[in-house]
């Protein structure tokens, strides 16, 4: 009974984990989708960063659901990578991890680490200041000041790379997350298939697209 109990418990921890990952998926492309209009146009940049920012259903709802959203993945996968060591005391003598799982899949913790990394890069080069711009200083509202700004954490090399580090990394944690997930939540019908390989595309496309963006504006401003 209490190991049925303890199964239970495992299972939905895994799925809360899965629908968390999948709503940060979302984010994911909304985030990518808005900081790609930079290349194409700075004034829609400008007006579409001005909206978010100040947008009361954006800024008082949905970003607090979003931080909740991050801090409940990132401790779900610390609790389950805890969970999974516990339940494997003792090291296999002989364990070639290459020849039964692919890099992505065994270094979930590494790549969610530099991830949560670099979220503190990110936050530190755009939240903060926002928060500081408009509940701290007080400034007046500037619908113009959004692309200058995006394009000034670009100009220095290092940051850049680490930029572009973290996305490839995000790419190899999107790999593997996005098959996890649908796994962890049963989804084995004639649409996993296809599901899987769109997660894959998305795990490739977006994090490309970063990349894109961040040496687009170091290179040509």
């Amino acid at each position: 009974m209490a190991q049925s109990a303890q199964l239970n418990a495992s299972i939905l921890k895994k799925v809360a984990m899965a629908l968390s990952g999948i709503f940060l998926i979302t984010f994911l492309a909304l985030h990518v989708s808005l900081n790609f209009i930079s290349i194409l146009s700075e004034d829609v940049f400008n007006e579409a960063s001005h909206f978010m920012g100040y947008n009361p259903l954006i800024q008082y709802v949905m970003q607090p659901v979003l931080a909740f959203g991050v801090i409940f993945h990132f401790v779900m996968g610390f609790v389950l990578t805890a969970q999974n060591s516990a339940a494997r005391p003792i090291a296999y003598a002989k364990y070639n991890g290459a020849a039964n799982a692919s890099w992505s899949s065994r270094n979930m913790i590494i790549s969610g680490l530099v991830i949560l990394a670099f979220l503190g890069l990110h936050f530190y080069d755009f939240w903060f200041p926002e928060v500081n711009y408009k509940y701290i200083a007080g400034e007046v509202p500037n619908a113009t000041r959004y692309y200058g700004e995006l394009v000034h954490k670009f100009h220095d090399p290092i940051r850049t790379g680490l930029y572009c580090v973290s996305f490839v990394l995000l790419g190899f944690h999107l790999w593997h997350g996005f098959a996890s997930s649908l796994q962890s939540m049963g989804m084995h019908n004639k649409y996993s298939r296809f599901l899987a390989k769109v997660g894959y595309w998305f795990a490739v496309v977006v994090p490309a697209a970063f990349v894109i963006i961040a040496l687009f504006h170091h290179f040509n401003n």
